[in-house]
């Protein structure tokens, strides 16, 4: 298969990851007391996951999150030489989704960057106020947790066609967990994207999810390898 094909579908599927996710947290929110609330966003980004996951599955792995990429890689589940072509494509999809979102969130004259712009943050800018400790534990541990799931539901010998949902939920349930910690990362490009609108602070952050979540997905592709992998896995796969 052309080179083209698979990166094209990385594009998209990140893109559309972003779009349905931070797009549900700027512009779900923005309802205030109607807002879809934190159950809504974590939903949000799972079904994102699962519905890119059937779509691209096929044609790309369907990573769509440079950690994923670099982890699988790791656990042996994917080329080195395609390594940083994913990672570029993945980031430049979730860049043009948050431009597509802030187009739309700008037609609200209360719309205001200040808010955030669903960046994640520790600190001062954690939804609760979660130290940067906190969020360097919160961000390895569940990126570590996620890749594990992500080796396992696409190892050749797990259930045919399921791999989606599992990775999907996984993600839903990440967000229930972390987005009172740091807004939920484990995916650099998705950070990288609204800290580029947001600015000032978002930026000055956003180094540690970078680094926090690629900690985790080296861990878990190790730890996979080592560990639990057979012979019969996958070997170029994600989500």
């Amino acid at each position: 298969m052309p080179m083209s094909k698979p990166l094209a579908a990385e594009f998209l599927g990140t893109f559309w990851l972003v779009l349905g996710g931070v797009g549900t947290a700027v512009l779900g929110l923005s309802l205030g007391e109607g807002s879809v609330g934190i159950l809504g966003v974590a939903l949000a980004f799972g079904l994102t996951v699962l519905t890119g996951a059937y779509a691209f599955g096929h044609v790309s792995g369907a990573h769509f999150n440079p950690a994923v990429t670099v982890g699988l890689w790791v656990g042996g589940r994917f080329p080195a030489a395609r390594v940083i072509p994913y990672v570029l494509v993945q980031t430049a999809g979730a860049i043009v989704a948050a431009a597509v979102i802030y187009a739309v969130a700008s037609g609200l004259d209360t719309f205001s960057l200040d808010a955030g712009f669903a960046s994640n943050g520790y600190g001062d800018h954690s939804p609760a106020g979660y130290s940067l400790l906190a969020a360097a534990v919160i961000e390895i541990v569940l990126t570590f947790v996620f890749v594990l799931v992500i080796h396992g539901a696409t190892h050749g010998k797990a259930p045919v066609g399921f791999a989606p949902l599992a990775i999907g939920l996984t993600l839903t349930l990440i967000h229930l967990i972390s987005i009172p910690v740091t807004n939920t990362s484990v995916n650099p490009a998705r950070s990288i994207a609204p800290a580029l609108f947001a600015g000032g602070w978002a930026l000055s952050q956003l180094w540690a999810f970078i680094v926090f979540p690629l900690v985790g997905g080296i861990l878990g592709g190790l730890v996979y390898r080592a560990v639990f992998e057979e012979k019969g896995a996958s070997q170029v796969s994600g989500a």
